[in-house]
């Protein structure tokens, strides 16, 4: 599961970094950083896929959303027996009810 959430998040990140600081032209000396290269990337995208350039980045957005969503959902899933004892207690201590003790923590008191 950590190396499924690492190869997620490792370009997700990354894509985002870097559309970040080419979009505001922080570029450090790397021309991939520079705005110029970043329109030049969208360029690119948007004659390969025949689409207006400055419509790709709302569907990357939407694309990484939709797929965060699904992750979620897997480590929802194979975390759901932990996930429902937490709603369980949560749901008990909001209403007042405490668990009963068990019978052999009070049976042996003097």
């Amino acid at each position: 599961m950590k190396w499924f959430l690492i190869l997620w998040a490792g370009p997700v990140l990354l894509l985002t970094g870097w559309y970040g600081l080419s979009y505001y032209d922080m570029s450090f000396g790397i021309f991939m950083l520079t705005r110029h290269a970043h329109d030049l990337v969208f360029q690119v995208y948007g004659h390969i896929l025949g689409i207006p350039p400055e419509t790709i980045p709302p569907l990357v957005a939407r694309a990484i959303a939709f797929d965060s969503l699904i992750v979620f959902g897997i480590i929802a899933f194979r975390k759901r027996k932990a996930i429902a004892a937490w709603w369980q207690r949560r749901q008990a201590s909001k209403s007042g009810k405490l668990a009963l003790p068990s019978e052999e923590s009070l049976s042996s008191a003097p």
